[in-house]
């Protein structure tokens, strides 16, 4: 398809274009479209760059056949029709129309009420806790290790790391919460240290980094690995081999890094999507249950 004017300014620090965002995406197309494949997509659009007014928009416009949809209906009655990004093509028609970053949903189509990975958030409460960061995210492995669980870091591409565990779809979003708040506070039981991790829900009495389990909720999304952010040097959600973790700095992986990165360590969310296993046999080892009442799907097939 014909990008409309690729020539705009972006990212005016460092120079970016419209084309060369779209140039990155589709370069690294293969790397990105599994973790967006049949997700809701939520579009935030910057039509003229970082520096200017952005937008949400949830429905999505008259598109091309090669862009999916899914209907989807909220508590509130409301409803919307969410864009799917299954392929290249979609990608760039996305992109094409100011949507920097990749926001997606914790499911896919047609299990949208189940997600299909766990999601624990360092957040960092102020400045100069990133060391703590680096460290909380050993200590989570070191308890989705003990789960069982495959654990695949990422920076967040703004603050934070991500830290995603594939898990089948057969849970609802209110379980996987509840899983997710149980192993976050398992976390901050180990740590022991209040300055350094917490999973205090109100923010004004946080002062260490927010092992924030609440991303696990409906409608809840999350720039996926690969996304470009809305950042003057135009920064990227990183997935990162473990290795790297006690020392990585999330200013490396920019979209201009980010091809070199590839080439010289590969993907290292390879295969990450055929190492889904159940949570169910692992509630009760955090002392949780599953499968309380939730409200009933919303989803319709369009």
């Amino acid at each position: 398809m014909a990008v409309s004017n690729p020539d705009k300014v972006f990212f005016p620090e460092v120079g970016l274009t419209k084309g060369d965002l779209v140039g990155y995406y589709l370069d690294v197309a293969d790397c990105a479209l599994p973790h967006l494949r049949g997700r809701p997509f939520h579009m935030v659009r910057y039509p003229n760059g970082v520096d200017a007014a952005f937008f949400h928009q949830k429905r999505v416009p008259s598109h091309p056949d090669f862009v999916g949809e899914q209907f989807v209906q909220f508590p509130s009655g409301h409803s919307t029709v969410f864009a799917i990004v299954n392929n290249k093509a979609a990608l760039e028609w996305v992109i094409n129309l100011g949507c920097i970053e990749l926001h997606t949903w914790h499911s896919r189509v047609p299990k949208i009420e189940q997600p299909d990975y766990l999601l624990i958030d360092l957040d960092p409460s102020r400045e100069g806790q990133w060391a703590h960061v680096r460290t909380i995210a050993l200590v989570v492995r070191e308890v989705m290790d003990e789960l069982g669980l495959a654990a695949y870091p990422k920076t967040s591409g703004a603050t934070g790391l991500h830290i995603l565990a594939p898990i089948r779809a057969e849970l609802a979003y209110p379980d996987i919460r509840r899983f997710a708040k149980a192993l976050a506070e398992e976390v901050e039981r180990r740590i022991g240290d209040q300055e350094v991790a917490t999973t205090t829900w109100r923010v004004a009495d946080r002062r260490g980094v927010f092992v924030d389990f609440g991303q696990n909720s409906r409608d809840k999304t999350i720039a996926c690995a690969y996304s470009v952010r809305p950042t003057p040097d135009a920064r990227v959600s990183a997935p990162l081999l473990w290795e790297e973790v006690a020392e990585v700095d999330p200013a490396e992986f920019t979209v201009r890094t980010m091809r070199e990165r590839i080439e010289r360590v590969g993907d290292p969310t390879k295969g990450m999507w055929q190492r889904k296993r159940s949570l169910k046999p692992l509630f009760a080892k955090l002392g949780v249950e599953y499968g309380q009442p939730h409200k009933k799907s919303g989803v319709k097939r369009t």
